[in-house]
């Protein structure tokens, strides 16, 4: 039988989406059958990287915007593990940026979830990469100046198999996209709008409530060039659900080392290979 995911108190601040998104995860997990010592939540630095703290997994918490790379080593060496990035939009898109570019290549098995209040939430209400042109924070007292970063749009131009949106206010909507990215057979973003109460008095609760909607029931999203029509959707209506979806291997099915083979950490390993190797650098 299996064993339910415990969450624990939190940090967040009353009103926060980040209690949703928690609540869905674990539904979620548990709807896909997985137990605690199955799936690894990784994260960086910020108040959605604070996720894995808040559910009884195996967890990592690492630099700001470097949870990539260790959800992409850990889910290499053991295939077997579900492996699942929490992050913010500024971790994610901003310091992590680069990794998120290059996870998307990829293409190791791992779903990631941003949580996108379009604002920096932990550091006190600066502007993040997705804030709109213009708006102001506790930082930009004239207004952010720069143009807000497409993250759905740059996912699916910079090649990724799924993309997907959704609303911390709509829990069933979420709880399916959390699942379908974690069934993905590869990269999978979903990217999760989110009120941050106390730092963005403008993308609140009802702000994404009045203006998202459902993609229709006979929307295609392995049109690609439709997928980027339609992510480039937003303001007075923003689509939600799989934005994009392609099946195609993913990088253990690439890489001839792991490719039908049992997971690396499973392999039994030669230490006299790794001393020899060592004398040819001395």
């Amino acid at each position: 039988m299996n064993k339910s995911f415990v969450t624990h108190e939190t940090a967040w601040c009353p009103g926060c989406g980040n209690f949703s998104i928690l609540s869905c995860l674990r539904t979620a997990l548990e709807e896909l059958g997985k137990d605690p010592h199955e799936v690894l939540m990784a994260a960086g630095i910020g108040q959605a990287a604070k996720t894995p703290q808040y559910i009884s997994a195996n967890t990592f918490c690492g630099l700001h915007g470097r949870s990539l790379p260790a959800a992409t080593a850990a889910k290499i060496a053991n295939e077997g593990l579900t492996v699942v990035v929490n992050t913010g939009d500024g971790d994610s898109y901003g310091e992590g940026g680069n990794h998120f570019i290059h996870a998307i290549r990829r293409n190791v098995n791992i779903a990631h979830f941003v949580h996108d209040n379009q604002i920096y939430g932990l550091t006190k209400g600066q502007s993040s990469p997705t804030t709109a042109t213009g708006q102001l924070t506790n930082a930009q007292a004239d207004g952010n100046l720069n143009s807000p970063l497409n993250p759905v749009l740059l996912a699916i131009a910079a090649g990724a198999g799924f993309v997907a949106r959704s609303f911390s206010g709509d829990q069933k909507h979420l709880i399916a996209m959390m699942k379908e990215a974690i069934s993905y057979k590869g990269y999978a973003l979903v990217d999760i709008f989110q009120p941050c109460v106390s730092f963005n008095k403008i993308n609140t609760f009802s702000w994404y409530k009045n203006r998202v909607y459902h993609l229709e029931e006979d929307y295609d999203p392995s049109d690609k060039a439709r997928a980027m029509i339609r992510s480039m959707e937003f303001g007075d209506r923003i689509p939600i659900g799989i934005l994009y979806r392609e099946d195609r291997p993913d990088y253990h099915d690439m890489n001839k080392v792991l490719a039908g083979k049992e997971p690396l950490v499973d392999q039994i390993q030669d230490p006299n290979v790794l001393q020899e190797l060592m004398k040819e650098l001395v």
